[in-house]
């Protein structure tokens, strides 16, 4: 069931049907140039748009990150420690790779040969070799590591460490944490994204605030006051806005990213966590766990267009093109 803005109600192919069929529902033309992965943390389920379409996953998907090639997503499961490894296009599992305990963030290297896994409970980022479906690296970092984020050249990747260290820094050849950013302000770094020059990280904290790192100067430029509880945050491909959501609220904050001001919040319903913009910067995907929605938000007018029900807790998603 898909909802306009207006509280239009608009019927559509049975989500379920579409699912079980693998038939896609019908959709609002252009809402999504290019495929949104949806994890569905409490039916243990990944759905893929357009179309809704439901794949079986393993318990308590979590995070999520496609290919740049859109051929594979993986999908973490804390409850497993584990990485589930699906084909993009059919939602075939293809494999499930034991990582580490309590296993959080995925990213996938630029290059789409590894993804790296932050394993909360385990103070280690696993290393997963896509080709040959295995692990081949563990790397020990400071507590609580949560989310990675590569820069473009693969060279280096991010992770911040919500035990209270700061921001790791991954030197990607040696497979080494070569050393830890503090992050003053933000005692809680929990998920990340980089500036579209890469000079600056933004980082959502577990209660309610963003800051604003400077890579350059290893100084923190600003702290930046959002909605309640931990959330995703996404710097949108143009560099324009940075967005994120608030697990324990109702409000997507969306921040220039250039002049770090709040530009608008916009309420979503109750508990958006994920946030991801398309690749050409149009549409921002919100996944709203206490409302069972994907809710996208227009980004020419900073308005909701239309809201999606979903199966139980939607919390993270993937979109080809914006890592």
């Amino acid at each position: 069931m898909a909802k306009s803005a207006s509280g239009v109600t608009k019927t559509y192919i049975s989500v379920l049907l579409a699912g079980c069929l693998g038939v896609p529902a019908l959709q609002a033309d252009g809402l999504f140039p290019e495929p949104v992965f949806v994890t569905l943390k409490e039916s243990d389920q990944v759905a893929r748009y357009p179309g809704q379409m439901l794949w079986p996953g393993g318990p308590k998907m979590l995070y999520n990150a496609v290919t740049p090639d859109e051929q594979t997503l993986v999908v973490s499961s804390p409850k497993e420690g584990s990485l589930y490894i699906f084909d993009a296009k059919s939602g075939k599992q293809l494999g499930n790779i034991a990582c580490g305990k309590d296993a959080k963030g995925v990213k996938i290297s630029p290059d789409g040969r590894t993804a790296y896994v932050a394993n909360e409970g385990a103070a280690s980022v696993s290393v997963v070799d896509l080709a040959g479906l295995k692990l081949v690296a563990t790397i020990p970092v400071k507590e609580m590591p949560h989310n990675i984020r590569f820069r473009a050249d693969g060279e280096v990747a991010y992770v911040t460490m919500q035990g209270g260290a700061g921001l790791g820094v991954i030197d990607t050849r040696l497979r080494k944490m070569t050393r830890v950013i503090p992050t003053p302000g933000i005692d809680t770094p929990h998920n990340l994204d980089l500036s579209r020059d890469e000079k600056r990280v933004f980082i959502r904290d577990a209660s309610n605030k963003v800051g604003v790192l400077d890579l350059n100067t290893e100084q923190m430029i600003k702290i930046i006051k959002v909605g309640n509880g931990h959330a995703g945050i996404d710097v949108t491909p143009d560099g324009r806005y940075a967005v994120t959501g608030a697990i324990a609220d109702e409000v997507v904050t969306v921040i220039d990213a250039a002049t770090l001001e709040v530009v608008k919040t916009v309420k979503v319903g109750f508990g958006p966590h994920g946030v991801r913009a398309s690749r050409d910067n149009r549409w921002l995907y919100v996944a709203v766990t206490a409302s069972d929605q994907v809710t996208v938000i227009d980004g020419r007018n900073v308005e909701i267009a239309q809201t999606f029900d979903v199966a139980s807790f939607p919390f993270w998603l993937a979109v080809n093109g914006n890592p």
